[in-house]
């Protein structure tokens, strides 16, 4: 059975108002009375009631997350770093799943709002007046990371343009290529869902080609079946430099060209995005970006944090990136 207040007021003999007094360590209680309580309360594994306390207070020290799934390394890693940062600012974290479907991620949102979260982080595949409509009937602060929606919401992310564009450069200034390819499964949703990183990305990427006067049409690879179609296109005596919108997937055409017996970087160059932490198991070293994830994780909390307890943002610049130049190009 829960241990509540006047069980630990009975044992020590004192009113559940003094109790209430040592627990949340305010004034009208001697320090004595006080570690008093203080030790019963733990003998008895006292654990306050967070919802009914919020209730009284208007806040709960909870603040929700909605990511797309774990699958990915970086939005495990991005998770991690939004719980350590909201741990020691004395914050816990509710996550929740969309699997990239939007009315599952309005699904997340009520349950989060339901839970009376005192604020959220969303990463979002909803975009569009109607979902923004929706997001202005919710009285709680909304930090919106990665997936931009409008300027009405706060947002912070990467230079993801800049990072591709430097990117691609450095691939063309290598002077090796004279076939380039793109691969990113996520475009398939272009104009359906939010999918705004990808493309700054492929944005990026292209801009790195006309910055450097390649006039050769590149291939952009949206199919979910990427590798088969990857098969079908010919290389001939042309090299070929293939960039990756994700590690993920530069790992899979790795795997898939040593298998054809495709030489990296020898006959085909291949570049990630992202710089997840298996990176450093694999051979050649895959050339890609370094993506700020923590830095990401611990800048949301610190500003949905903000907003809650002052009312007001932190405004954060987009965030900065790193070349890693490996053996893959």
């Amino acid at each position: 059975m829960k241990v509540k207040i006047k069980d630990i007021a009975n044992a020590c003999g004192v009113s559940a108002g003094t109790v209430d007094r040592a627990l949340n360590n305010r004034l009208g209680i001697s320090e004595e009375t006080k570690k008093k309580i203080l030790k019963v309360a733990e003998e008895m594994n006292y654990q306050p009631d967070y919802t009914a306390r919020g209730l009284v207070m208007g806040k709960t020290n909870t603040i929700g997350v909605v990511l797309f799934d774990l699958y990915n390394q970086s939005f495990a890693q991005l998770l991690n770093a939004i719980e350590v940062k909201a741990r020691k600012l004395g914050y816990f974290v509710y996550i929740t799943l969309s699997d990239k479907n939007k009315k599952d991620e309005i699904d997340c949102i009520e349950h989060l709002v339901n839970r009376k979260v005192d604020g959220i982080i969303l990463l979002t595949v909803n975009k569009g007046e109607q979902f923004e409509s929706y997001l202005s009937t919710l009285t709680i602060p909304i930090i919106t990371i990665l997936n931009f929606v409008s300027d009405k919401w706060e947002f912070i992310g990467v230079r993801e343009r800049q990072a591709m564009r430097e990117a691609t450069e450095y691939i063309v200034r290598q002077n090796h290529y004279q076939t380039f390819i793109y691969i990113s499964p996520p475009l398939t949703y272009l104009g359906q869902t939010n999918i705004y990183t990808q493309e700054e990305r492929l944005a990026g990427f292209l801009e790195g080609l006309k910055n450097n006067k390649i006039t050769t049409k590149p291939y952009i690879v949206k199919n979910r079946d990427y590798l088969n179609e990857l098969e079908e296109i010919i290389f001939s005596h042309e090299k070929a430099a293939i960039i990756c919108s994700t590690d993920l997937y530069a790992l899979e055409v790795m795997n898939f060209l040593k298998k054809q017996g495709v030489r990296i970087p020898e006959d085909v160059g291949v570049m990630g995005f992202d710089d997840i932490e298996m990176l450093k198991y694999v051979s050649p070293r895959l050339t890609t970006v370094k993506y700020p994830i923590n830095e990401l994780g611990t800048k949301a909390i610190e500003s949905i944090i903000n907003r809650i307890e002052h009312r007001e943002f932190i405004p954060t610049p987009l965030l900065d990136y790193e070349m890693i130049k490996g053996d893959s190009i």
